[in-house]
């Protein structure tokens, strides 16, 4: 019988308990164990494509930095340099580049200064002094919740990638706050954190969930610490994965405090349609101006045309961004926190009863003199290091000099020359794993390609027809074929279902292997399947030739 040993599948039930990510780790085992293999690890979502120019750019920022520091201390001979100083540091860099010109990074160095002071009208001594001091390192974080020149470009940058820019007026733009953190995944757990903290959510809260979705947030929310009750919101297969309106009617629950999604999706990779932002406005402003909305946008950069919910409900939306998947980034950990100042958690806050204000009064009390002035981004920094900590908190200056470098490349890049071919890269990895299994690819404008879903039974379908479909459903779990393949042809793929996704299927990450490697995947899985479907016609007819 075609599959694979009793051994590997004899716990499947325990198999399925596993998040995504730990099954992973199995799977990458079962692929490693035949040394003559390559394995292809198609399950996660880190990049192998980076954007060189700002890193360049970082560099040639170094030598700058470096030698501010130099023109200090010279009595000491070249042992310790000193801090940057701000008077004369522009003229002091118009020679920098001069010398440096043709080295690589230094001219859109150079353009990035003139459209900080020339376009976006901050003065290039400041903006300068901000970044040597940043990328020296040489100071704690001030403000700890972000640098002032890195917060006004980054959201700038964040605003016009989230659908939200100068066409809805500068208001949402000079309203919105941001805090730097830890890449997406330390936004996520500081603000399950603090939302705990301050008594938004409570042990026994309802939240809705947006599923499928990346599976930590079906996790968190279950940890003894939070111990919150989920509501699903599904978004339907047959709609391409966007929530129709029965399911978005559930947020008209008073009940539901929260609201999670990751926007475009993770498996799915389809951005919300207009139409879905417009239901989820129109509820919030008639019924639930209450409801908090948390919106993680990582892969936004990818989509077509994206808006993001902050763009439609801002007073409502707490936004999570990550520079990781489109800069090629993820070791940098770079994110934000976007939150405008007049927000719905602040209100809430407001709200809350005597004495649990009472109770935050003194958790907050070490930090200011007005506790209940303290406003829910300026806690979440404070809960970030124990509120103790408070005052060495936030990210490390020359991890916010690269995100401001990422961030201005993005903004001049008015041509989206970057973006294109990111976009490009994606797709033709798209086709070649479809070419692979000899079908055609299904095209989806709201794609962004950076995963796509193997629904088996479509697949299979598609392939044999429907007889051979429910025959193979019938007789073996996904987890299996998922095994089998990474047993068998060293290729590592994700099972939906520990994303909630509905239907057997297997994720496809198509950001971190060679084109060449989706073929080759698409090949193995039309092999192994053309195996399935030759038992299948044996079973059918017992005289069946190969």
């Amino acid at each position: 019988m075609v599959g694979i040993d009793n051994s590997v599948l004899k716990d499947l039930k325990r198999l399925d308990e596993l998040s995504p990510f730990e099954f992973k780790e199995l799977l990458i085992k079962l692929a490693s164990r035949k040394s003559e293999k390559m394995m292809l690890n198609a399950g996660r979502g880190n990049p192998n494509f980076l954007a060189l120019e700002p890193r360049y750019a970082y560099l040639q920022l170094g030598k700058f930095a470096l030698s501010e520091a130099e023109r200090h201390f010279g009595y000491m001979g070249d042992l310790i340099g000193g801090h940057c100083e701000k008077d004369g540091i522009e003229a002091r860099f118009e020679i920098f580049i001069r010398n440096h010109w043709n080295e690589r990074g230094t001219r859109f160095l150079n353009s990035a200064v003139s459209y900080v002071r020339d376009y976006l009208g901050f003065s290039a001594d400041d903006f300068l002094h901000e970044m040597v001091q940043g990328y020296l390192g040489c100071e704690y974080p001030t403000p700890p919740r972000m640098l002032p020149l890195a917060e006004q470009i980054v959201k700038r940058y964040l605003l016009k990638e989230m659908g939200a820019g100068y066409d809805l007026g500068y208001a949402i733009v000079e309203e919105t706050q941001l805090f730097a953190v830890e890449g997406g995944t330390g936004a996520m757990a500081y603000l399950f954190e603090s939302l705990k903290a301050n008594h938004i959510l409570n042990p026994g809260d309802r939240i809705a969930i947006a599923v499928p979705i990346f599976s930590p947030y079906l996790e968190i929310p279950k940890l003894d610490q939070y111990r919150l009750e989920i509501v699903e919101v599904r978004a339907s297969p047959e709609l391409g994965y966007q929530i129709p309106d029965e399911e978005l009617d559930k947020l008209r629950n008073p009940e539901i405090k929260a609201f999670f999604l990751v926007n475009p999706g993770n498996p799915t990779a389809v951005k919300l349609e207009e139409g879905v932002l417009e239901k989820i406005k129109e509820i919030v402003e008639s019924e639930r101006e209450d409801l908090i909305i948390i919106t993680d946008d990582v892969y936004a950069t990818f989509a077509d045309d994206f808006k993001s919910v902050y763009s439609v409900l801002p007073h409502n939306t707490i936004l999570v961004y990550s520079f990781s998947k489109y800069f090629g980034a993820t070791g940098w950990r770079l994110g934000v926190i976007a939150l405008h100042r007049d927000n719905v958690v602040d209100r809430l806050l407001e709200s809350l009863p005597e004495d649990v204000r009472e109770e935050l009064d003194r958790r907050y009390s070490t930090i200011t003199t007005n506790p209940r002035e303290l406003k829910f981004i300026d806690r979440l920094v404070a809960d970030s290091r124990n509120v103790a900590l408070r005052h060495t908190a936030g990210l490390s200056t020359p991890q916010q000099v690269q995100m401001v470098l990422f961030a201005l490349y993005g903004l001049m890049d008015e041509e989206e020359t970057y973006k294109k071919a990111v976009k490009r890269i994606l797709r033709r990895r798209y086709r070649a794993l479809y070419r692979g299994m000899g079908l055609e690819p299904v095209e989806d404008p709201n794609c962004t390609y950076y995963y796509t879903l193997l629904d088996m039974e479509e697949l299979s379908e598609r392939l044999y027809g429907k007889e051979f479909s429910r025959w193979f459903m019938e007789n073996f779990p996904p987890e299996e074929f998922i095994i089998r393949l990474a047993k068998e042809a060293g290729v590592v793929l994700l099972p939906g279902k520990g994303f909630e996704v509905p239907h057997p299927s297997a994720r496809v990450s198509l950001a971190n292997l060679r084109e060449v490697d989706y073929l080759t995947i698409g090949r193995t899985i039309r092999k192994i399947l053309d195996e399935y479907y030759e038992e299948f016609r044996k079973k059918g007819d017992p005289n069946a030739q190969g």
